[in-house]
C-alpha cells in the first residue's frame, strides 16, 4: 500500500496545469486553463499528502479558493476514491 501511496504523491505533486487539464476531463470536472495553472502551481513541488485528512482538507480549501465549492468537493470525492 505505501507503494501505491507514493506513486500517487508523486503524481500529485509534479502535477502541471495540462496533467489537470487531461484529469478534469477524465473525471468530469469542471477546470479552465486558468485555474489549471493556478492549481499546479499550489501543488506543484509541496509534498501535499492527500492520505492525511487534514492536509488534505486544508488543499481542498485552497482549490476551493481557486475554482469554486463545486469543483473541491468533486476532487474530494475523487481523492476519496485513491484514499480508501
Amino acid at each position: 500500500m505505501i507503494l501505491f501511496q507514493r506513486i500517487i504523491l508523486q503524481r500529485l505533486n509534479q502535477a502541471t496545469a495540462d496533467d489537470l487539464l487531461k484529469y478534469s476531463k477524465q473525471y468530469g470536472i469542471s477546470l479552465t486553463r486558468t485555474q489549471a495553472t493556478e492549481v499546479a502551481k499550489l501543488l506543484y513541488g509541496k509534498n501535499v499528502n492527500i492520505f492525511n485528512d487534514s492536509e488534505r482538507m486544508r488543499l481542498l480549501k485552497q482549490v476551493e479558493a481557486i475554482t469554486s465549492k463545486q469543483t473541491a468537493q468533486t476532487v474530494n470525492e475523487l481523492f476519496k476514491q485513491f484514499t480508501s
